[in-house]
Order: C-alpha cells, then structure tokens, then sequence
C-alpha cells in the first residue's frame, strides 16, 4: 500500500508538470536534471548596439585597466563615452548656458564624432521645434570653427527636407525648413537655398505646401528682404496669385493674409538672430552654397563606430586645435613651475609640428570674398555714407579687398534702373580718401571698357555716366581715355555706345568749351591721340563723323583742320623724302628724270595722235 501511494503522488506530479511517466523514468534515481551550458559572457562594449548601460564612472575605470591606448578595445569605450557626451549636451543646450555647452563641447573630439554631433542635433531640433534658434546657434559657432561640420548638418537637412517632401510628411518639411531658415539667418547657408525651397513649394500649390511655406516666411522673411528684396518680392507676388486664383482651404488663405500683415509690420515678432544668440563675428563665419537638387551623400558611416589606425595621432592633432580654439595656453602659464618635465615634452612635440601650424592656408572656395561682397552690398545699399566711408578701416586691409570694394561700388551702381549721383559722390570719396582706390578705379576703367560688349545696355549705360562723373572731378586721371581708340576697326557698337554717353555726360557736367580746353591739353595729348586719331586720313574722318553724330562735332575743329590739310602734309614730306634721295644719289635721279621725260614725251605724242585720229574720224 504504501508503494502505491507513491506511485500515484508520482503520477499526480507528472500530471502537474504536463507530461506522463515513461517505464524507463518511474525510477527516481534514474532520473538526472540535465546540466545547463554556461552562455559565453559577452562584453557589452563589442555587441552592435552598445550593450547594457555602463556608468560613466564604471566606463572610466575599464578604459583606465586597458594599457593599449589604440587597441579596439579602447577605442570602442572612447566612442561610447564620446556619443553620450555629445548627445547629453546638444540635450541640455538653452539660451543662458550656451557659452558654457560650446566650451564643453569643444572639449570632445567633434571632429571623430561629428556624424554623432550632426545626429544628435537633428535628432533634439526636430523634438523640440521651439529650441530651433538656440540649435541653429550652436552650429553657427561649430561652423566658425569647423566648416565642414556645418556643411554635413546642412546636407542632412536639405535630404530630410527632400525626402519629407517626397513622402507629402508635413511635419518633417516644417521641422527641416524651420532649421534651414534659422541657419540662413546665421549665415550658415546661402539665401538662395531659402528661395529654391520656397519656389518648390509654391510651385504646385497644396493646403500643406502653402501652410509650410508660410511658416518658413515667418522665421527668414526679415531676412530675405535685407540680402534678397527681389526675391522676396517674386514669393508674396506667388502667394498673392495662389490666394486670387487656387483653390485652397478657407483657413489657409487666412494664414496668406496674416502673413502679409506680419510684412507689413517688418516681421517685428521675428527678428533674424533672437537676442542672446547673435554670439559670431559675421567675417568669422563660413557661408555654405549649397543647391536644393543637387546630390549630397549623408555620409552615415560617421555615426557608427570604426577603427582608427591613427587613433592616437589623431587625438594629438585634435588636441592641438582646441587648444588654439580654447586658449588654454594662457590659462596653463602659471602651471609651468610644476609640471616643467610634461611641459618640455609637449614643447618637442609643438616644435615637431610647429612648421604645420605656420603655414599659410589660402581658401580657394572664395567663402570670405562671398561674405565680404555681401557686407559691402548691405552697407551701400542701407545709403549710410559715413558708415560707407568707414568700410576701409573696419574691412579694407589688403590690395584686393581694396579693388573688390570699388567693384563693388561700380556693380550696384551697374544694377540700377537709372543712374544714382550716389554712386559717383562714394566713388569719388574713397578715391580722395587713399590713392590705391583711385588706381583702383583706373584699373577697373581699362578692364570695362575691354569688356564692355559683356554688359546690357542699361548697365553700360550707368557705368559709363559714374566714370564721367569720376573724371569731371578729377578722381580719376584723364590719362584712363589711353586705352579708347576710336577707328572703325577698333570699336565695336557697345564701345561707341559707351565713348557716346561718356562724352556727353561729360558735355552736360564741363560744358563744351571747358571740355574742349580740357581735351586740348598738351600735357595730355599723347593719351588723347586714340580718341583723335592722325594716322590714318581713314580713322580721322571716323572720328570726325562719330563725334559730329553724337551732337559734339566742336570737339573735331583741329581734326577738321588736319584732314583739310592732309594732302599738303603728305606733299612735303614725299618732296622731302626725293630731296634727300636726290642729294644721295644724284646719277641715277638724273637717267630717273631722263627715262621718264622719254616716257612723258612719248606719251605726248601717242596722245596728240589718238586726238588726231579721233578728230580725222568725227571729220
């Protein structure tokens, strides 16, 4: 009885775990647990996705044990530690701690990790829309530094703004299109891409399309209307026409109205840079032109974790940069009594790389030539002459920065409808102000003129009503008149059209008595014999009739004179010329003049008998 009670609790237990007794396992001390196999411990640094969280303080202390600095090992943990610290900085970034985030920032390898920082920025700006003006700030300090991480940021904006308008995902244009505007306003990108983006999205006009794009006014238009008026006025004319003509929501044609209220009101609410985050010198920034279409590579390889072989050598390299952005060499001048022997170390180490750091960069990408046309541009254009005046002092330092201003002065007065005495007062100004400028503008004179068949008429015209205004007022030399040479050969119809509106603006300025006492300056006169041409009776009578159509025939009075004279002068210096051959070789002058009184007899007498035949014949 009491085997069977066991039998049946045996039973009762079997049933419980879901499964019957076989013959063979009804011995209890037959049957043996099987024994586990003990899992391959795996370290979490080495797995694909990081592993489980590792303490900071824990994570040091691992890289602490590992003695090779440039083992995978080693550097896995330094990408570890380097991903969250950028990440939980670009997380806590806000207005009044910036300046503090920036510096901790430059602290890390953002150069290795800069596929992580690009990320991490996109990743917070599109959760937090609101943080976008203290986001597009940070990357306007990082691009000072270093251009080539705005421009990934920039990339991966433009592709996710492409992809989100392929996928008709509004809120990815909206966050994309915010950023990209807020970066325009920092100087990051080029205004152009604003205009691309917007021309896109007006193109074939939806509910959502219209909504995104005004909301993209909204945060660059201030600032398009400063860099682009022109531009901006094509966008408003495109909306006005969508809300005239499209058939769109109720509610979207009320946002086109209030947005061109907010115009109305000069975007007072949405100022270009916030207060508090207008924190880099704009001739520190770069400016990056990048097209809307074009095709970009995101480069996601950045954002995962490789090998470098040059770990350690890069890290130096790395370290020697933050130390020149940071200024830590000030900082660690009183620490040199203590640590004299490091500081010997890293004096051969600056000494091995010093010739590295003093060669000369030249930046053949013309970004700072870019930012300084546009500086030039705002400045003239804002019609501040005093501030204009000032321009040499505050920008101006070298030769070609010197001849860029004045082409720059020359190309807005070149892009008006009609000619500004602006233009021609500043001019003259910077040409008294310092000599380079006014040799500046002789080169510039030379180098139009050469060109002129490049320029439409309006600008031709423009152009050449500043240089008479230059040359009546003695800013420039007359001595520029050099390169003119008026012949039928030698001009082309943009070159008369020139010459024409020149001198005639020249007339109007002098008058033409002083003009012509001008021209008849014998100083100058070896610069003025293209414009009057004596070579050739063929280019003087040019001249002559050039000037005579263009109402200044009295400039041509001497010229009249020497035509009128022309063949007496030829005369004499042809008798000239036999006198003196005749002096030199008297013998053959005289079998010369025999030969040829035979030949004119000769001809006499054939003469005479042609008349006498011919009167035989009538007869």
């Amino acid at each position: 009885s009491r085997s069977r009670s066991q039998e049946r609790d045996r039973e009762a237990e079997f049933r419980r775990r879901g499964r019957s007794p076989s013959p063979a396992q009804k011995d209890p001390a037959a049957e043996e647990p099987p024994v586990k196999k003990k899992k391959d411990e795996l370290d979490p640094i080495l797995t694909r996705t990081g592993g489980a969280y590792i303490p900071p303080a824990k994570l040091r202390m691992m890289q602490a044990q590992i003695t090779d600095k440039s083992s995978l090992a080693y550097q896995r943990m330094s990408w570890e530690a380097l991903k969250k610290s950028i990440n939980g900085l670009i997380n806590k970034v806000n207005v009044s701690n910036i300046a503090m985030i920036i510096q901790e920032l430059l602290q890390e390898n953002i150069v290795r990790g800069r596929g992580l920082l690009a990320r991490s920025t996109l990743q917070a700006q599109s959760a937090s829309a609101t943080f976008t003006h203290v986001y597009a700030a940070v990357v306007a300090i990082i691009n000072s530094k270093f251009p080539q991480i705005g421009e990934l940021i920039l990339k991966r904006l433009i592709l996710n703004f492409r992809k989100g308008y392929r996928r008709n995902d509004k809120a990815q244009c909206l966050t994309a299109s915010k950023f990209v505007a807020h970066l325009v306003n920092q100087n990051v990108a080029h205004e152009v891409l604003c205009l691309e983006m917007l021309t896109l999205l007006l193109e074939r006009p939806t509910d959502d399309s219209v909504e995104v794009s005004i909301s993209f006014l909204k945060e660059c238009g201030l600032k398009l209307t400063e860099v682009s008026p022109r531009g901006i006025n094509a966008i408003f004319e495109r909306l006005r026409n969508i809300l005239h003509e499209s058939e769109i929501d109720k509610r979207v044609q009320y946002m086109i109205e209030v947005m061109f209220a907010i115009r109305k009101d000069g975007f007072k609410d949405h100022p270009i840079v916030p207060e508090g985050l207008d924190l880099v010198e704009e001739d520190d920034q770069f400016t990056h032109m990048l097209p809307l279409e074009d095709d970009y590579n995101q480069e996601d390889i950045l954002n995962v974790f490789k090998m470098d072989p040059d770990f350690l050598e890069n890290e130096e390299k790395y370290k020697a940069i933050k130390k020149e952005i940071l200024d830590e060499g000030s900082s660690d001048s009183g620490e040199d009594v203590d640590g004299s022997d490091d500081d010997e170390d890293d004096g051969e180490k600056e000494g091995e790389e010093g010739g590295d750091e003093k060669v000369t960069i030249f930046d053949q990408t013309e970004v700072n030539l870019v930012a300084f046309r546009r500086t030039i541009y705002l400045a003239i254009q804002s019609r501040w002459v005093l501030y204009c005046v000032l321009i040499k002092a505050i920008f101006v330092s070298s030769f070609s920065q010197q001849k860029e201003l004045c082409n720059m002065i020359l190309d807005c007065c070149a892009q008006q409808r009609t000619y500004e005495k602006f233009f021609g007062l500043l001019a003259g100004r910077f040409c008294l102000l310092k000599k380079d400028y006014m040799e500046s503008f002789e080169a510039i004179f030379m180098e139009q003129y050469e060109t002129i068949h490049r320029l439409e008429t309006n600008k031709l015209r423009n152009v050449a009503r500043m240089f008479a205004h230059l040359l009546y007022t003695d800013s420039v030399p007359w001595s520029v008149l050099e390169c003119i040479k008026v012949s039928e050969d030698t001009t082309t119809s943009s070159s008369r059209i020139f010459v024409k509106i020149l001198f005639q603006e020249l007339c109007a300025y002098m008058g033409l008595p002083r003009l012509n006492e001008r021209l008849k300056d014998m100083t100058l006169q070896p610069f003025f014999e293209g414009l009057f041409p004596r070579d050739n009776p063929r280019n003087t009578r040019f001249a002559i009739n050039f000037f005579t159509s263009i109402g200044l025939g009295g400039l041509t009075d001497e010229l009249r004179e020497h035509l009128k004279n022309a063949p007496k002068i030829i005369m004499t210096q042809n008798q000239d010329v036999e006198s003196s051959d005749s002096d030199s070789s008297s013998s053959s002058s005289d079998s010369s003049s025999s030969d040829s009184d035979s030949s004119d007899s000769d001809s006499s007498d054939s003469s005479t008998d042609s008349s006498s035949s011919n009167s035989s014949g009538t007869e």
